[in-house]
């Protein structure tokens, strides 16, 4: 695919979402979030690096098919003017960036997991602690710059500023709640030492995400478990809101 078309889209790139050109990105995301999933995993054991190369693409898939119908009806009521086709392009054109960014990374992932100390030694925990901060950082980085590329696709074809913030910030909503739902489903990625290598955990469908970071944030905080959450949310919006408020001025 033309790899400056994904990174500078152009007026005409969601007027043909056409199946040859969906296959192309969609390969383009898988690639990068395999390359880079196989990183991930590859600390805890290779075969756990195997494991996530396969559930990160899957992921994706499944948060952007589930909620297919949704993010096309929000494109269509908040007046961006994309129908159902072009909107899961602009969405999977976003994920392929961000793809892009930590296939590219991946490199130095792998040498990062290459000489960290292993699983079964003294400093696992630590290792452990700092790797999961890193990848996420990585990936957080990753998620800002293509929900701006993304913004970008949609002032495109929105008739106004306001109609693509707007679409973005529901696509943000829908897609992240229940994208973070499917990876607890989905769990484990960074593998824990103690706990054994598996695909899946023998019971994924037990609690649910929020549940685990409300107890988390509760075991912490206590009565101020709340405002600690909702700081820690207005940490992860606050750095899209600015980025998108400074492209809207330019």
């Amino acid at each position: 695919m033309n790899l400056r078309q994904l990174i500078h889209p152009d007026v005409d790139w969601l007027d043909s979402p056409s199946p040859q050109r969906v296959a192309r990105v969609a390969t383009t995301a898988f690639a990068g979030l395999a390359l880079y999933g196989f990183t991930v995993g590859y600390w805890r054991d290779p075969v756990m690096g195997v494991y996530v190369a396969i559930k990160l693409p899957l992921l994706i898939a499944l948060t952007l098919g589930a909620n297919g119908l949704l993010n096309g009806l929000l494109g269509v009521l908040l007046g961006t003017g994309l129908r159902f086709r072009q909107s899961f392009l602009a969405l999977l054109t976003s994920f392929a960036l961000a793809a892009l960014i930590l296939g590219s990374l991946a490199p130095v992932t792998f040498l990062l997991a290459w000489n960290a100390p292993a699983p079964d030694s003294e400093g696992a925990r630590n290792a452990h602690s700092a790797y999961l901060i890193t990848h996420t950082f990585l990936i957080g980085f990753a998620g800002i710059a293509a929900n701006l590329h993304l913004h970008r696709l949609l002032v495109v074809k929105a008739p106004t500023r306001m109609a693509a913030t707007v679409t973005l910030l529901a696509w943000l909503g829908g897609n992240g709640f229940l994208g973070a739902q499917f990876s607890w489903i989905l769990r484990p990625f960074f593998g824990s030492p103690n706990l054994n290598v598996q695909f899946l955990r023998p019971d994924p469908m037990n609690g649910n995400f929020y549940e685990s970071v409300w107890r988390s944030v509760h075991s912490i905080g206590g009565e101020y478990g709340p405002f600690i959450l909702f700081f820690i949310l207005l940490l992860l919006v606050t750095p899209i809101l600015h980025a998108i408020q400074t492209t809207t001025k330019s």
